[in-house]
């Protein structure tokens, strides 16, 4: 039995325990947040105890693994905390959003070897790594173009979008990831924005649309596209096209009962409308994987390396928005961890 120690107790947070929760080899053995209903309203759902502070879920030697899933300001220190007493750690989606202390940080915690999750969960959606594997096997011959698109129903508030990063360090840096997982290295990005969803997140001095255009290193081209809103409802799809044929990925219902009358054809239930209900296995599977990694004494993946070149991609394609220029990728943006 894997013990866990969650240390933030949002919405992400609640995910997590979630997923400890229905987990048959995970146990949720302390919870930590600083607003104290939250932590309380996790530990009573799942029976389990609040840490009256930090280090005392970290330190405590019975705890195997750390989820992080606190603000991302206080994801370094808690990772570098984590891997000091010997944990494995899953960490929420950006490290940080400062490139130069993602890599500081590993620098301090390189030397031991530790056991580090980056909570990209899209590499485990079962649909997305279908279409991985069966790539893989040669079903549509060479990868030639990955088109993803990623859109939210709605966007987030003005307090969360102030501090949350800009869209691409918050939102596109998991389809930076999804790509990087299908493509391998990236090395020239392109990307073009507009405000055309909520006058606030301009006033933020943020885009709230995109368009990327990645290359990989073999000449594969990826397609991202992204906004802040979908009328429709939360709109997650994929479309791999090669030299043999083409895999693709649509939206998900919540059931496939389909109506045709007089008025309409065809007529759909609603899209699965959020994150929570979309990725709700990915994330399950996800955590998996973790337990799975820790058992048999390997390393998951994504790991630290990958959170970091998802971070250098979003860097990367807000430099080409404000320069309207290409950026190329080369060595100096390989993740540090090659080294």
């Amino acid at each position: 039995m894997i013990r866990f120690a969650l240390l933030g107790c949002g919405r992400i947070g609640r995910v997590h325990a979630d997923s400890i929760d229905v987990h048959p080899r995970a146990e949720l053995a302390w919870v930590y947040d600083p607003i104290e209903s939250a932590a309380t309203e996790i530990a009573k759902r799942y029976s389990t105890t609040i840490a009256p502070a930090v280090d005392v879920a970290i330190d405590d030697a019975s705890v195997d693994a750390v989820v992080i899933a606190s603000a991302t300001p206080t994801h370094v220190d808690l990772l570098t905390r984590a891997v000091r007493a010997g944990k494995a750690v899953l960490c929420e989606k950006p490290i940080d959003l400062d490139l130069a202390r993602v890599d500081r940080c590993w620098k301090e915690i390189a030397a031991l070897n530790p056991t580090v999750m980056i909570g990209f969960n899209r590499r485990f959606d079962p649909s997305f790594r279908e279409v991985h594997e069966r790539i893989a096997a040669g079903d549509i011959g060479r990868l030639e173009q990955l088109t993803i698109v990623s859109r939210d129903p709605a966007p987030a508030s003005r307090d969360y979008l102030a501090v949350s990063g800009g869209l691409f360090r918050d939102m596109t840096i998991h389809d930076f990831d999804l790509a990087r997982f299908f493509l391998g290295h990236v090395v020239e990005v392109y990307a073009t924005g507009a405000n055309v969803v909520a006058d606030y997140i301009a006033d933020l001095g943020d885009i709230d649309s995109a368009v990327v255009v990645l290359r990989g290193e073999d000449g594969t081209l990826c397609h991202i596209t992204n906004s802040r809103r979908s009328v429709f409802g939360y709109d997650q799809r994929l479309e791999a096209f090669g030299s043999a044929g083409m895999l693709s990925v649509g939206n998900q219902h919540p059931t496939s009962v389909r109506l045709s009358n007089g008025t309409q054809t065809e007529a759909a239930p609603e899209y699965l409308n959020f994150f929570l209900d979309r990725y709700t296995p990915a994330y399950r599977a996800e955590l998996d994987h973790l337990i799975t990694a820790m058992e048999r004494g390997s390393q998951p993946s994504p790991g630290f390396a990958d959170g970091r070149e998802a971070l250098a991609l979003a860097d990367a394609a807000l430099e080409s928005l404000q320069t309207g220029r290409t950026v190329p990728l080369g060595s100096s943006h390989r993740r540090e961890t090659e080294a």
